[in-house]
């Protein structure tokens, strides 16, 4: 199982400030819209029927202003484009007042601030305190509130102007926004005369609300599409965010972790924490989007998981996050927001803090995982293989008039084996190409052995079939109408092992089918190991020196064409092995708890 945040992974994190509502004018408030899209500061301001407004009303330069004051991040119009120093969220409030008419530079030093509270995820809110005018030694100041809707709401009495609060009414138009997707911030003020700084019992209340700014942060393409693709290959993926329930519910629906469903909706942390264990670990196994969820729910929701057995990643940002990545099974920072702390404590760092990169390390996972089975079943048969030799020479075979054993491979022999065979053949495999259906499996039982049930008896069949097809051509050429040389016969057999090896080594290219379904030139050092293989056999046959080295000997034609034939009974017999294997494994794919998942 897969948590992640929402905001930069799931999305662009490219925040847009889409509309506006102020409560003024009437009970039910004003919502205008912001055109323009991106960094770019400009857009039209129109009201609820798409008319342009013109110049914008008082009441929504005032909301305006507070995102532009209460806001620590800040615009660089740099040689590669405008971009955001600082959050994206408040980026696109400055932008938002840009296109209504404010310089950012000038505005705020005009409206000095003189302190502040920082935003903290723990508590939701931010406040600043400003002064209302260029003279701050005389003029008023104030203290501006951003945050939560509903923290900011807890924390204010009245509208902007003294008119009373209708807490109700506002809950509703948050709701209206949220479920629109978008990302609902409130914004508050209250006088502060003959203030010189600001504590946390100065955020706590006799606020006046100024109104709502709800911005959009499209999910990304590649994120949709990784997550369908998790999907597939039996991963369950959650979304934890610190936005809305209903802006998070309508971003899992629109990245496919939820339905349209009533009852397919987000649970906040504050319903997280009435919850007993037991319901826990079944609400975290069951919902896939958290909302309004603090860093320490993480670290709940990862050990509720891995109660239930689950193998579960976590991502993160914050130096708060970091006990939950550690608790993880597999920790994921975000290499562009992400902390010192965070990055530190992960066992992954996401670069591009990008969704769709976890699911292809996934991906590439399970690549490197198939190679290694790939290439422990092409080399555990070999070795056994020429254990046999050996041992079936000992056991069976005469003793030589010089009164030494008659052994179909000797020992220098089989050091020239795995010395070509290992780098050749065997290192090639490292770089095969991912088969088709790989992220079309569902997950492996963590308690699996990678030497499992399917390397062993590989590795018998394949070990006893290449000492057969060996020692059958050594007795051909050596006990046969034909034979009578010693060399002879042994080199053929160390041919047959090494033609053996090659064929083997082609149907290892897929454990499962085909390697045509992986592409016949997917992986073109295959090509080239086979290549150098035959070249330096051919050596080892027909090269003096290496006759004297190795006691080889000269092959003819016809010694060539039984090796070539022996060693191609691989192919029919892995084969058909596979066949049957692929059969029984589609006859209990559904029904093996552990393949299920």
């Amino acid at each position: 199982m897969i948590n992640t945040d929402k905001t930069g992974t799931l999305t662009r994190n490219e925040m847009t400030v889409k509309e506006l509502w102020t409560p003024r004018r009437d009970p039910a408030g004003v919502t205008y819209t912001l055109g323009g899209a991106g960094y770019d500061p400009e857009g039209e301001l129109m009201d609820g029927d798409g008319n342009p407004v013109g110049r914008a009303p008082e009441a929504v330069e005032e909301l305006a202003l507070a995102g532009l004051l209460c806001n620590d991040a800040s615009m660089d119009n740099g040689e590669g484009g405008r971009s955001i120093v600082g959050d994206p969220t408040e980026g696109a409030l400055i932008v938002a007042a840009e296109k209504l008419g404010f310089d950012a530079a000038e505005t705020r030093r005009r409206f000095g601030r003189v302190d502040s509270i920082p935003f903290e995820s723990e508590q939701q809110f931010m406040t600043t305190l400003n002064n209302t005018s260029d003279n701050g030694a005389t003029g008023e100041r104030r203290v501006y509130l951003k945050g939560a809707p509903v923290v900011v709401l807890e924390r204010s009495e009245t509208l902007a102007g003294g008119e009373p609060l209708r807490r109700e009414a506002v809950v509703d138009v948050v709701e209206r926004m949220a479920s629109r997707g978008l990302r609902v911030l409130a914004f508050a003020l209250k006088p502060a005369s003959g203030m010189d700084s600001i504590g946390e019992a100065d955020a706590q209340d006799e606020f006046e609300l100024l109104g709502l700014a709800g911005m959009t942060d499209p999910p990304r393409q590649e994120a949709i599409d990784a997550i369908s693709t998790c999907h597939d290959a039996g991963i369950t993926v959650k979304m934890i965010t610190g936005d809305h329930a209903g802006t998070a519910a309508a971003i899992g629906r629109q990245v496919g972790l939820i339905g349209e469903k009533e009852a397919d909706r987000a649970i906040t942390g504050r319903e997280l924490d009435r919850l007993s264990e037991e319901v826990l670990r079944e609400v975290a196994t069951h919902t896939n989007v958290f909302a309004r969820v603090a860093p320490e729910h993480k670290i709940h929701l990862v050990s509720a998981l891995q109660k239930n057995g689950e193998v579960a990643a976590m991502t993160g940002d914050g130096v708060n996050d970091a006990p939950a990545l550690k608790q993880a099974d597999i920790g994921v920072a975000m290499g562009i927001t992400g902390t010192d702390v965070s990055k530190e404590s992960a066992d992954i760092v996401l670069t591009d803090d990008n969704f769709a990169t976890i699911a292809a390390a996934v991906e590439e996972g399970r690549r490197v995982y198939d190679n290694v089975r790939k290439a422990l079943a092409f080399l555990l048969p070999t070795n056994l293989g020429e254990a046999l030799i050996i041992l079936l020479a000992v056991a069976f075979f005469p003793v030589t008039a010089a009164g030494q054993a008659l052994l179909p491979i000797t020992p220098v022999q089989i050091l020239w084996i795995n010395l070509v065979a290992a780098v050749a053949l065997g290192l090639p495999l490292a770089f095969e190409a991912k088969e088709p259906d790989i992220m079309s499996r569902p997950p492996l039982d963590p308690k699996r052995q990678i030497l499992d049930r399917f390397v062993f008896f590989r590795t018998v069949l394949v070990g006893l079939l290449m000492t057969a097809g060996a020692v059958g051509i050594f007795v051909l050429r050596y006990f046969g109408a034909s034979g009578g040389d010693l060399a002879e016969a042994q080199t053929a057999a160390v041919t047959t092992v090494i033609l053996f090896q090659i064929f083997y080594l082609l149907e290892c290219r897929s454990l499962r089918g085909s390697s045509l379904e992986i592409g016949l030139f997917s992986n073109r050092w295959i090509y080239a190991g086979i290549g150098a293989i035959l070249i330096l056999q051919l050596g080892f046959v027909y090269l003096p020196f290496m006759n004297v080295l190795f006691g080889s000997a000269p092959l003819s034609l016809a010694a060539w064409g039984q090796s070539l034939l022996v060693g191609a009974l691989v192919l029919p017999v892995v084969g058909l092995e596979k066949a049957i294997r692929e059969r029984r494994r589609r006859s209990t794919a559904h029904g093996s708890p552990g393949e299920r998942r």
